[in-house]
């Protein structure tokens, strides 16, 4: 078996840097410490959300750069494959060649493509490399077949979103393999025409670095997963309690003023008369638009009446049909306008339940966390039966992985649902404007309207 076919370095595939036609996350997840074999390690996490996953035309990407213990790294991704049909995947040391000769940098790591729908289902893979200027990629060519990747019911690539979980270990680098010294983070540089294009994650920063101190005083408390997890959700809960204690400000629709150009029964007469009623049951509603051609006829019968008419009458008739045209566009602009706002306010209002709804998730995910770490506990203290023991210890341990996963999906998703809120909320604004001026467009034409329906009611 070649080695290299499971997991190996990245031989580049001929291509240039072309623009960006997809956009993506890097969201720094959580650091934890745990056991890796026989060693405590410190593991670091990052989900890479990229989407319009299907609209990336180059042959490679790179996520943003990210530092674990001082080091700079970032992920590569070859969404056609790298010589095969595969998902090609790999760890990359950032920008290599600005480090000094001889450099070396022991890593082992975890990439997993995360699915959807089935998180059981999801792919990972697990190594080690030592990186050097020679090979500064190490990854997987053969993630998963392109034909499957690309198939939605397997629940890889959700409309057209891919999502990465990269992690990374950090145990202390064997005495044979000596560990670079942690840079200063240098200024990035320009981009170069063989260098892939850059995936830059929307309103995401790039983690802080880390450096990992000598003096065991000094280092910083390690957060649970529950902390990371409680940390972002208390934000997304201010944003909905700010939301909730300042609704928006919803105008008055002229709507609401209808009974102020309402009614009467129209009177009993020839011709003239006739028109008389027909425009008195016009005036009757002024947003009953499929009045709009009866209403025309009627103006029209009685500016060219002769008699039946007062002066005021006749005088009120005619400024109104020279202005029919800018009245009914008027009306017809208002009714759109506030209709695309309505519309726009039942996004933002969904969007906004669906923040809600992740942040209940995220307190029965916490919940449910603290049964399963009490659970554990309970089964440390009692180490009944050694097989009884461990089957219900993994068991457990499965339930916390499974839980941990999808609570890391949930908090990318609330993410997105948090920048498209903050987005539609913009959306709203302008919405809500552009209603307001169609409006006030609207008041100046229904005093003419009231004039007339007060000559004629």
């Amino acid at each position: 078996m070649n080695i290299r076919n499971i997991f190996c370095g990245c031989p580049s595939l001929p291509g240039t840097a072309v623009a960006i036609t997809g956009e993506s996350e890097l969201v720094p997840c959580s650091n934890t410490e745990e056991i890796v074999g026989q060693q405590l390690v410190t593991s670091w996490k990052y989900i890479w959300k990229i989407t319009n996953f299907n609209s990336l035309s180059s042959v490679k990407y790179y996520s943003r750069v990210f530092m674990v213990c001082g080091h700079d790294w970032r992920l590569l991704i070859y969404p056609k494959g790298n010589h095969s049909n595969s998902l090609a995947l790999y760890l990359s040391v950032a920008d290599p060649a600005r480090l000094p000769d001889g450099w070396s940098r022991f890593a082992r790591f975890k990439l997993t493509l995360v699915n959807q729908i089935y998180s059981g289902a999801s792919r990972k893979k697990e190594t080690e490399h030592i990186f050097t200027g020679r090979e500064s990629d190490w990854g997987f060519p053969s993630l998963v077949p392109l034909r499957e990747l690309r198939c939605w019911r397997n629940g890889y690539l959700v409309n057209n979103t891919l999502i990465v979980l990269a992690q990374i270990f950090v145990p202390a680098p064997p005495a044979s393999v000596p560990a670079s010294p942690p840079l200063a983070e240098p200024e990035p540089p320009p981009p170069a025409d063989n260098r892939p294009p850059v995936l830059t994650p929307t309103d995401m920063t790039t983690p802080m670095a880390m450096v990992t101190p000598t003096d065991a005083s000094t280092l910083p408390p390690v957060l649970t997963l529950t902390d990371t997890f409680d940390s972002y959700f208390k934000s997304l809960e201010k944003l909905i309690n700010d939301a909730e204690d300042c609704p928006a400000k919803v105008t008055q629709s002229p709507s609401h003023r209808r009974s102020d150009l309402l009614t009467s029964e129209a009177p009993s007469l020839e011709e003239v008369e006739n028109a008389k009623r027909s425009l008195k049951e016009c005036l009757s509603d002024i947003f009953k638009l499929n009045l709009k051609d009866r209403l025309d006829e009627a103006v029209s019968t009685l500016s060219l009446a002769q008699g039946g008419l007062s002066a005021d009458q006749q005088k009120s008739i005619k400024a109104f049909q020279a202005n029919f045209d800018e009245f009914t566009s008027d009306f017809l602009i208002f009714e759109q306008d506030n209709a695309e706002f309505e519309l726009q306010k039942l996004i933002k209002d969904r969007m906004f339940s669906t923040m809600k709804k992740n942040h209940d998730t995220h307190v029965s995910f916490k919940q449910l966390m603290s049964d399963l770490a009490k659970e554990e506990e309970e089964l440390e203290a009692k180490k009944e039966g050694e097989k009884e023991f461990k089957a219900k210890l993994e068991g457990v341990k499965s339930r916390k992985e499974k839980l941990i996963s999808e609570w890391e999906i949930l908090m990318v998703e609330s993410e997105e649902a948090k920048s498209r809120y903050k987005a539609q909320k913009k959306n709203v604004e302008e919405a809500e404007e552009k209603k307001r001026i169609a409006e006030e467009r609207l008041s100046r034409s229904t005093t003419a309207w009231s004039n007339l329906k007060a000559l004629f009611c």
